[in-house]
């Protein structure tokens, strides 16, 4: 089970990492954009570190508030989502 949470992990975080690196180049040739609810909604799902990585490595919607700011609070959200199962998944409340 861990070794599946940690691939899906990877996984997620490398194509939100490329799609925001896609959506960076389209936007520079003035193409069809990747919405920015996709762009959010993939942060959602797992990977907020590979979007927050594609922000800073392709200069991409820095300075977007919902981003700028989102982004981190989606990723400690995670953690702290992450920190609980570990800790509190195998205890029983009887």
């Amino acid at each position: 089970m861990a070794n599946a949470l940690l691939y899906y992990l990877i996984f997620i975080n490398v194509v939100t990492f490329l799609v925001y690196g896609i959506d960076k180049w389209k936007a520079k040739q003035g193409s069809w954009r990747i919405s920015e609810t996709t762009l959010l909604i993939l942060a959602v799902f797992g990977g907020s570190i590979g979007a927050l990585l594609g922000m800073k490595v392709w200069h991409h919607k820095t300075m977007h508030k919902k981003f700028k700011y989102g982004l981190p609070l989606i990723l400690l959200a995670q953690i702290a989502l992450i920190y609980f199962i570990c800790n509190f998944s195998h205890r029983s409340y009887v």
